[in-house]
C-alpha cells in the first residue's frame, strides 16, 4: 500500500473513533464529525506526513504502523491552519469543495435557523479547525509511538504550530499594513509556509528516529530552501494556476490581497500606472476577470513573475545541493523520496 493510503487509513481510523465519541454527546453533532471527515480526507497531498515519515526513515527507524499514525497527525494540523485560512480569507472553496465557514452556512440556511448565516458558518469553522488543532496532538500522543520518542519529538511539534501561527499573523499583518517589502514577504513564507511544510516535518521525523544533529542539520538545509520554494511556487498558482489544479478561484490570492514575494518584486519594479493598478486592484474582493488579468499583465510586464521563477529554481538548486551533502549520513532510500518530492513541490505535478 502507498504511503498516502496508509496515512488515510490511519487518519480514517481516528476519525471513526472521534466521531462516535462527538455523536454520542449529541445526535445532531452528526454534521460536525462529518465536516471533519469530509474535509479531512476528500483531498490533500499530504506533504507533511510524508516528509516526516521519511525525515524518520531517512534517521534509520523502521517502518511501522505506529508510526505512519502518529505523522498522520499533522495532517490534522493542516486541517486547522486551511479552515481558519479560509475563514480569514473569506474563501469560498477548498480542494474544490465548499470551505468550512461556507458549508455550515448554507446548512443554516437550508434548515431556516435563526440568526445569520454567516456568523453561523464562522463559528463552526473557528469551532472546527480548533478541534482539529486538538486531535493532531492527541493522534501524534496516542499513536502508540515509544514514549521516548514522542517525548524528543515534541520540541519540533510544538515550534512548528507556533511558528505557523506567527506566520499567519504576519501575512495578515502585511495586508492592512500594505508593507510589500521583499523582507517581510520572504519572512512570512519561511514561517508560514517553509518551516510548516517541509522542515519542521523533517525535523520531527529525526527526533522520532532520535537522530544526531549531523542529520537535523542536513534536513533543516534541505527543508528551508525546499519550503520556500514550495510557497512560491504556490504564490504563482494563486494568481496564474488553473481553478482545476488549484481547487479555488482564479486571481483568488490578488483578491484576498496577499503580499507575496511575486506581489513585492512587481512593486518594486512598477512605474506610475502598474503601482496605480496595483494598488486599486490587489485586496479588492470584487475583483473581476478583467481586473485580474490587468494585475497579471502588471506582474509579468515587471519582470515579477520572471524574477519569482528564477527564484525558485535557485532555491530547488540549493535544496538538490542539500540533498548530495546529505548522502553520506542519510538512508538512500529516503533520500530517493526526498529528491522525488522536490520535483514535485516545486513543479506542483501531484
Amino acid at each position: 500500500m502507498e504511503l498516502n493510503d496508509r496515512i488515510d487509513a490511519a487518519l480514517t481510523v481516528f476519525l471513526d473513533r472521534q466521531a462516535a465519541v462527538i455523536c454520542g454527546i449529541d445526535p445532531s453533532l452528526a454534521a460536525y464529525a462529518d465536516a471533519v471527515r469530509d474535509f479531512v480526507l476528500r483531498g490533500g497531498k499530504r506533504l507533511r506526513p510524508a516528509f516526516a515519515y521519511w525525515g524518520a526513515r531517512g534517521a534509520g527507524l523502521a517502518d511501522s504502523p505506529e508510526l505512519v499514525a502518529c505523522v498522520a497527525s499533522l495532517e490534522l494540523l493542516q486541517a486547522s491552519a486551511l479552515m481558519h485560512d479560509d475563514l480569514i480569507d473569506g474563501s469560498d472553496t477548498r480542494r474544490g469543495m465548499p470551505s468550512i465557514h461556507k458549508r455550515f452556512a448554507a446548512l443554516h440556511a437550508e434548515e431556516g435557523w435563526s440568526g445569520r448565516p454567516g456568523g453561523f458558518g464562522a463559528a463552526a469553522a473557528i469551532l472546527l479547525g480548533d478541534l482539529c488543532l486538538a486531535w493532531s496532538d492527541e493522534l501524534f500522543c496516542s499513536a502508540g509511538m515509544p514514549f521516548a520518542a514522542v517525548a524528543a519529538a515534541r520540541r519540533d511539534f510544538d515550534l512548528m504550530r507556533t511558528e505557523v501561527s506567527a506566520g499567519q499573523y504576519l501575512d495578515v499583518l502585511s495586508e492592512v499594513r500594505r508593507d510589500v517589502s521583499e523582507a517581510t514577504a520572504a519572512k512570512v513564507a519561511r514561517y508560514k509556509s517553509a518551516k510548516y511544510t517541509i522542515e519542521r516535518p523533517m525535523l520531527i521525523g529525526a527526533s522520532l528516529a532520535g537522530a544526531p544533529d549531523r542529520i537535523r542539520e542536513h534536513y533543516s538545509a534541505i527543508g528551508l530552501p525546499l519550503g520556500e520554494a514550495f510557497q512560491l511556487r504556490d504564490d504563482v498558482l494563486g494568481v496564474f494556476g488553473d481553478p482545476a489544479q488549484t481547487g479555488k478561484p482564479a486571481g483568488d490570492d490578488l483578491r484576498e490581497g496577499k503580499h507575496t514575494f511575486l506581489i513585492a518584486r512587481a512593486s518594486a519594479a512598477a512605474d506610475a500606472a502598474q503601482r496605480a493598478a496595483l494598488d486599486a486592484g490587489l485586496g479588492d474582493p470584487d475583483l473581476d476577470e478583467t481586473g485580474v488579468q490587468r494585475l497579471r499583465a502588471v506582474l509579468m510586464d515587471t519582470g515579477a513573475l520572471a524574477d519569482t521563477e528564477e527564484r525558485i529554481g535557485v532555491l530547488a538548486a540549493e535544496a538538490e545541493a542539500a540533498l548530495e551533502d546529505s548522502r553520506a549520513d542519510v538512508d538512500p532510500a529516503a533520500l530517493q523520496v526526498f529528491a522525488g518530492l522536490l520535483v514535485k513541490a516545486v513543479k506542483r505535478d501531484f
